[in-house]
């Protein structure tokens, strides 16, 4: 079970890993899923029952409906065993207790984010030659932080990303104890077209408004998509660690028996992904979870990703197709909410309703109503076609505003009213209009609030205005925000049925009313009243 009877005994080698493997809280189930594992006679574990732990079996993959590649589920069947060969040291046919712990913390240990994506991007490459695939990858060193050479086509990229997220599904799937459903493969395209931008010169860019661009036959240097996974995907390789660390646990958790079970890690990988919202896709929603580094990652994986569809009301505060256009009927349905939101826009120019984009902005706190620029931090989003994050530049913070009504009945020069993000007053980064009929966006050279760069392809120097399709908010900040927020909306409606009550009593005698006194002054001003004592 890899624990000695003595200190004496335990080798620094073995006294080294294990304090490595304890730093990751997951000792004891690394103690506990080698017991299970490993063969009582030679104390290792067999590498046919460790791949069989990191191992798939799918469903789904053969319908002639399907435009999966069929590539990608031999790609899958091979992963297990790369896994094995590349991450755990094997001694006569098995894997030891010390080596299993080093395999461990190369997989999901502590490391900076550029080791873990070689890591990711090592694995990938071993298991495309597993499968028969073209080797597209070289290992320049084999040192811990080895270097990677070579080109991927964007359809090589798809697939990398396809395959992080059967990673990261498996790994909030076992989380859930098994409530969560198949979804499927989602839409990537967006992140794929945004790794084409950033890794082509800029005169060699293409249309990316082109539905085709997957299929053009071009190379993009390994070392630029690194460099472009590091800034807009940080979190991209702890997929393959949450994995490692998801099926550990789980066989931590279980007993041999239901280990032996052909169908244990069954997954449908078909072409569909679950429908979540209007804008809000599983491939979009996974592609903001991989921007954040925080609680809000998790509470974006629930959010999107709900075990029954009924649990989407709990997360989705407002839909201007179901709610309602208009700043009224949006603020109906947020305020009160004091939790991380994450609104989606999505329209298209005023001249050609062709190009629809979406963009959307993530903020960390809840809307108020002022006329002046608020907030503590917050993330500004190209979505679609194209995918990009803009995170705080640190030298402003005007990071939303959200004017729903003047406070006053008169002022000399009113602020505009409507929903803005960036830039400063008059002069916004977006600004979303009362109606929610039209959004204006500006050049990213008005806003010291987010970072540079274009919201959406082509976007050019003039502010663009444009057409409100739909309009999308989610709430990320958990049971208890939209507890807080339900306890918020009672109270206001026991308020103003308090202030709409009429007592009927007061109205019901003639003689004490006050009409009845002006009336009296107004036929007979000089008369002489008595005062009664």
């Amino acid at each position: 079970m890899g624990q000695s009877s003595s200190a004496e005994q335990v080798s620094p080698e073995q006294r080294e890993a294990e304090s490595l493997a304890a730093s990751t809280g997951a000792l004891p189930s690394l103690q506990k899923a080698f017991s299970l594992l490993s063969d009582p006679q030679t104390h290792s574990i067999p590498l046919p029952s460790l791949q069989k732990c990191f191992g798939f079996s799918f469903g789904g993959s053969t319908s002639e409906e399907s435009t999966v590649p069929k590539e990608i589920p031999v790609l899958l069947s091979h992963l297990s065993s790369s896994i094995v060969d590349l991450f755990f040291l094997s001694e006569k046919g098995g894997v030891s207790w010390v080596e299993f712990l080093k395999g461990y913390t190369k997989c999901s240990g502590r490391a900076v984010s550029s080791a873990s994506l070689n890591n990711l991007l090592r694995l990938f490459g071993m298991t495309c030659v597993k499968a028969g695939l073209p080797e597209k990858l070289q290992v320049v060193s084999d040192e811990d932080d080895s270097k990677i050479s070579g080109f991927l086509s964007p359809v090589d990229v798809q697939t990398l990303l396809w395959m992080c997220w059967v990673m990261w599904w498996d790994s909030k799937k076992l989380k859930a104890s098994g409530n969560l459903g198949d979804s499927g493969l989602p839409d990537v395209t967006h992140l794929v077209l945004s790794a084409i931008d950033s890794c082509t010169e800029a005169d060699n860019k293409l249309d990316l408004w082109e539905n085709n661009i997957l299929d053009l036959d071009m190379q993009l240097p390994v070392a630029k998509i690194v460099l472009w996974a590091l800034k807009t995907l940080p979190s991209l390789a702890d997929c393959f660690g949450q994995f490692i660390h998801a099926r550990i646990c789980y066989i931590a958790a279980h007993e041999q028996e239901k280990l032996e079970q052909a169908d244990l890690f069954l997954h449908d990988i078909s072409a569909s992904e679950m429908s979540i919202g209007n804008l809000l896709t599983c491939g979009r929603a996974w592609a903001i979870s991989l921007t954040l580094r925080s609680t809000m990652s998790e509470e974006m994986s629930k959010a999107c990703f709900p075990s029954t569809a009924e649990e989407v009301d709990d997360y989705l505060l407002y839909r201007s197709s179901i709610h309602g256009k208009g700043l009224n009927r949006f603020w109906s349905n947020v305020e009160g909410y004091n939790g991380p939101l994450l609104i989606l826009l999505s329209a298209h120019e005023v001249n050609n309703d062709s190009r629809r984009w979406i963009i959307g902005a993530l903020i960390h706190q809840g809307l108020e109503n002022q006329d002046t620029f608020y907030g503590s931090s917050g993330n500004l989003y190209s979505i679609s076609p194209v995918f990009q994050v803009l995170t705080p530049s640190g030298r402003e913070k005007n990071f939303v505003y959200s004017h729903l009504h003047a406070t006053v009945k008169y002022e000399a020069h009113p602020k505009p009213v409507g929903l803005a993000f960036g830039g400063s007053s008059g002069n916004e980064r977006i600004f979303i209009d009362e109606d929610f009929a039209r959004v204006t966006v500006r050049h990213h050279a008005c806003d010291k609030t987010y970072q540079h760069a274009p919201l959406f392809p082509d976007q050019g120097f003039l502010p663009v205005e444009a057409s409100i399709f739909d309009v999308e908010v989610w709430g990320l900040g958990g049971k208890r925000a939209r507890d807080v927020q339900s306890s918020y909306k009672k109270r206001e409606e026991l308020f103003t049925n308090q202030r709409r009550k009429v007592d009927l009593n007061s109205f019901g005698n003639w003689e004490d009313s006050p009409e009845k006194m002006m009336m009296d002054m107004v036929s007979d001003p000089n008369r002489v009243r008595r005062e009664e004592r």
